[in-house]
């Protein structure tokens, strides 16, 4: 059964399936709404006079031009309180779409840049994710991510800023631009935040420069724990050969692809799925995208065709590759399992 042949049902299918979401910035779920919020909190002066002006901005050519936005907006968020709300606000719609369970990205370097300090940063994201655990039944953990247009050695420094706070992080990343700034470039920081007992994962956006060499690079000689975004790879027999062998898991963002590349990538995504490969469905920056997660399961499986067992499958993958310990992956999984039996 297809879920074109079941659209009445899958807004509600998709809403109630069990999932975990393993790619979404928590910058970039500041919704134009909490933006004015805060500005007005903070008495930061914003280009645009209402939130629709600001949604109307978020149309973009390519990845560069997004994360122009992207870090522009980041200029409201200044206090513990910020970061708080930020989070509170995206763990309440997750919660409204299925998720049980998020690894969030966060990008200190976006802000201690700009003067606001780690501790600020961590502890405000800390305390949301502690109250959602309590309030909403979402289990949330942190990513700190490198920004890879910086440098290295930044890179390290801000590793070396995150250790006091080293329970309070799953693992380390790698986003931003990612043209000129291949993986390798950041193959010493890895080596070390892998020695310092965090996991590792790395973008691999769609579409761009040498995609297929960094994707090589993240798998082969960075040696991460999954990939993110990484799609391209279903073109090269050789790099999914490679995923498959080491059993890693691909953290895909349809609707994003759909706003600064060539279109959802659903056959690349398929094409993934059905060669066993444990690709996952993710938000990415849903309030730049339009869209949360449970959004992106019902367009991709607009788009696709899929199957029930398909976006089944993709919700089982999510927990599958989510770097959680044992005992909880079983039950997210059974929890899944009595959802599609009832």
């Amino acid at each position: 059964m297809t879920a074109t042949s079941t659209t009445p049902g899958l807004k509600e299918f998709v809403s109630g399936l069990p999932k975990a979401e393993l790619h979404v910035h928590i910058e970039g779920t500041l919704e134009p709404e909490l933006k004015f919020s805060l500005a007005q909190r903070n008495g930061v002066d914003l280009e645009h006079a209402t939130a629709e002006e600001v949604r109307a901005s978020h149309e973009f050519a390519d990845l560069a031009d997004f994360l122009a936005a992207y870090y522009d907006s980041m200029r409201v968020l200044l206090t513990a309180d910020d970061f708080y709300d930020l989070a509170t606000a995206y763990l309440r719609t997750a919660a409204g779409q299925g998720v049980r369970y998020a690894e969030i990205f966060f990008d200190p370097q976006a802000h201690t840049s700009r003067g606001v300090p780690f501790p600020t940063v961590i502890s405000g994201l800390r305390r949301a994710l502690l109250d959602a655990r309590r309030d909403l039944g979402v289990h949330g953990e942190l990513i700190l991510c490198f920004l890879r247009d910086l440098t290295p050695e930044h890179a390290m420094s801000t590793l070396m800023e995150a250790l006091p706070y080293r329970d309070w992080i799953l693992g380390v990343g790698l986003d931003s631009d990612e043209k000129g700034n291949p993986p390798a470039k950041f193959a010493a920081v890895f080596a070390r935040a892998r020695a310092e007992g965090f996991l590792l994962t790395m973008h691999c956006d769609v579409d761009q420069e040498n995609t297929h060499e960094h994707i090589r690079q993240v798998v082969e000689d960075i040696g991460v724990d999954r990939v993110d975004h990484g799609s391209n790879a279903f073109e090269r027999p050789e790099l999914v050969a490679a995923i498959q062998a080491r059993g890693l898991g691909l953290t895909c963002c349809p609707i994003s692809n759909d706003r600064i590349a060539d279109g959802y990538k659903e056959r690349e995504i398929v094409g993934l799925l059905e060669a066993g490969v444990k690709v996952t469905v993710n938000s990415d920056d849903p309030a730049y995208f339009g869209g949360y997660v449970g959004d992106a399961y019902e367009r991709l499986a607009t788009v696709a065709g899929l199957t029930r067992d398909q976006l089944v499958q993709l919700a089982r993958n999510s927990f599958e590759v989510a770097w959680l310990p044992a005992h909880q992956r079983e039950r997210y999984l059974a929890e899944l399992e009595a959802y599609v039996r009832s």
